[in-house]
């Protein structure tokens, strides 16, 4: 990065945004080879960690589009991935549940994207690697 003006690189800011932007365009890739867009994984990471929800809250929790995420669950529903049911306690409402088959493909997304992770984080010690994610989640959580 030393091509990259310091009066930008002094910014912890532009240089999350220089970080995240390669981050991205890596996992991106590695999606896009199966034909898988940056929701999908959070669309299934999300109902393998909460449990079923109906779309509307699941839209609300990933932050997207309810229509992007009616989308993105009709291609997860093709593969088998997830399953909607209607809702018991509002028959109105559907809910939607991540299948074994989404959760094994979960599995292969997550380990994909730790290998990114690997390539990204190559130049610091596992310590650093740490304390980087941590401090990357104080950030998010703030």
């Amino acid at each position: 990065m030393h091509d990259l003006p310091p009066s930008l690189t002094a910014h912890a800011s532009y240089l999350l945004s220089k970080a995240g932007k390669s981050a991205r365009s890596r996992v991106a890739a590695d999606l896009a080879a199966d034909d898988l867009r940056l929701w999908h994984p959070a669309i299934l990471a999300a109902l393998a960690d909460f449990g079923p929800h109906a779309q509307r809250e699941l839209a609300a929790r990933l932050n997207l589009d309810a229509s992007d995420v009616v989308k993105a669950l009709d291609e997860l529903d093709a593969r088998g991935w997830t399953e909607r049911t209607r809702d018991p306690a509002d028959r109105r409402r559907h809910r939607v549940d991540i299948t074994a088959a989404g959760r094994l493909a979960l599995s292969g997304i997550l380990a994909a994207t730790s290998r990114v992770d690997d390539e990204l984080l190559k130049p610091l010690s596992p310590r650093q690697r740490e304390q980087f994610r941590r401090l990357l989640r104080k950030i998010a959580d703030a």
